[in-house]
């Protein structure tokens, strides 16, 4: 909003070819099993006001709790 002037809205993203390996069936299983949580946020600093100015340090994850790491192979 400081950089574009613009408020703040939403995301949508679609996927258009999106698929499942037959390696991959039993590890999406385990995945499924897991109970949703909250989303995290991205906070970024508000201090910075030009877009070209941004750096790592401007950027903060708030709130991620991820699940334990499911292992996959990639597609052969």
């Amino acid at each position: 909003m400081q950089v574009c002037g613009l408020k703040r809205g939403d995301f949508t993203h679609v996927l258009g070819d999106a698929h499942v390996y037959n390696n991959h069936v039993d590890a999406l299983q385990e995945q499924l099993q897991n109970d949703p949580r909250p989303f995290p946020t991205l906070h970024i600093s508000p201090d910075v006001t030009d877009i070209d100015a941004f750096r790592l340090e401007d950027l903060e994850i708030r709130d991620y709790a991820p699940h334990k790491k499911i292992a996959m192979q990639m597609a052969v």
